[in-house]
């Protein structure tokens, strides 16, 4: 098993838009996709606006890249999404499960 950390910071006032997003669209889309299995959505107040760290969980790296291409560190942030942030991570982070 694999989890995908990527993190970006919402605009202020955007946060409830974008986790409105993640739970209406993108989770609902990749829980179409073969070897996805959860997301969770983790949040903070920082200074500018709201941070998000989404945490995806994945049963191999190829399940990765038919999600985010040939190179699966390739962050997948849809231009609607680029709006709403201050910042965000162009690259995402893998991680191999150890233990749950």
């Amino acid at each position: 098993m694999i989890a995908r950390h990527w993190k970006g910071i919402t605009k202020p006032g955007l946060a409830s838009v974008y986790k409105r997003h993640l739970l209406e669209e993108t989770f609902p889309a990749l829980s179409k996709l073969q070897g996805f299995t959860k997301a969770s959505i983790l949040e903070r107040a920082v200074p500018g606006g709201e941070e998000f760290l989404i945490i995806t969980e994945w049963d191999s790296v190829q399940a990765i890249k038919a999600f985010a291409g040939e190179d699966a560190e390739d962050a997948v942030v849809p231009a609607k999404v680029q709006e709403m942030m201050v910042e965000y991570d162009k690259r995402a982070i893998h991680y191999e499960i150890a233990h749950q």
